[in-house]
């Protein structure tokens, strides 16, 4: 069923971003994924039409449905729901600007989809947590060659999620192995990771470290 994830003990939040693939395989990036311990993997492909993340997204849902990953597309809502991928995330335009007041008004059928929704100011959060969303994103924290035009966030917007959030909320955005630990001081206890993983010479074990650092910190 793609709603009964339970977001509650999902902590790693991972991507298969066609962006970094590299030549490399999206389906084994996402077997690799799974095999590290990631909880969640987005499937993001900004350069893609919707006939060609169905055709990939087809070929991830076994992947993660065999592990017990959640998938999530990017985008794609409908894409999402012929999948039958646990999540969908879209942007603040994406949402709001296609007339959407709630998460549930995306979908047209009952055990839809669930929602995720982008967030940069906690403006933005606070609209966002209106529209009933399974969750949001923060970010992004540092500067991301993922979304160069982004301005950071800093670590103040991670501090006021921990204090105002209390639907689930991943932290994102230029967060690595050196400065991973900053974000959990400053209260994020999920976290989105693209690059460092995705850059990783091996994914698994990459998976692996931010799995053990972020469980470590409780």
């Amino acid at each position: 069923m793609p709603n009964a994830f339970d977001l509650s003990q999902a902590k790693l939040y991972t991507f298969v971003d066609t962006a970094y693939l590299n030549g490399r395989d999206p389906i084994e990036i996402a077997r690799q994924l799974c095999a590290g311990g990631a909880d969640l993997i987005q499937l993001r492909a900004k350069n893609s039409s919707e006939e060609e993340v169905l055709a990939l997204a087809e070929k991830i849902v076994p992947v993660t449905r065999e592990s017990g990953v959640a998938l999530v597309i990017n985008d794609f809502p409908q894409v999402a729901q012929r999948v039958g991928a646990e999540f969908c995330h879209l942007g603040q335009e994406d949402f709001f600007d296609n007339g959407y007041q709630f998460a549930e008004g995306v979908w047209a059928k009952e055990n839809s989809p669930l929602l995720g929704l982008s967030t940069h100011v906690p403006s933005q959060a606070e609209r966002a947590i209106a529209a009933r969303p399974a969750y949001i994103a923060i970010g992004p924290v540092f500067a991301t060659p993922t979304k160069p035009s982004a301005l950071a966030v800093t670590l103040d917007y991670v501090r006021w999620a921990k204090a105002n959030v209390k639907i689930p909320w991943f932290a994102i955005g230029g967060i690595n192995l050196t400065n991973v630990d900053q974000v959990l001081e400053a209260g994020a206890t999920r976290i989105c990771i693209v690059s460092a993983i995705l850059n990783a010479p091996d994914i698994a074990l990459a998976c692996k470290r931010f799995r053990k650092i972020i469980s470590a910190s409780g």
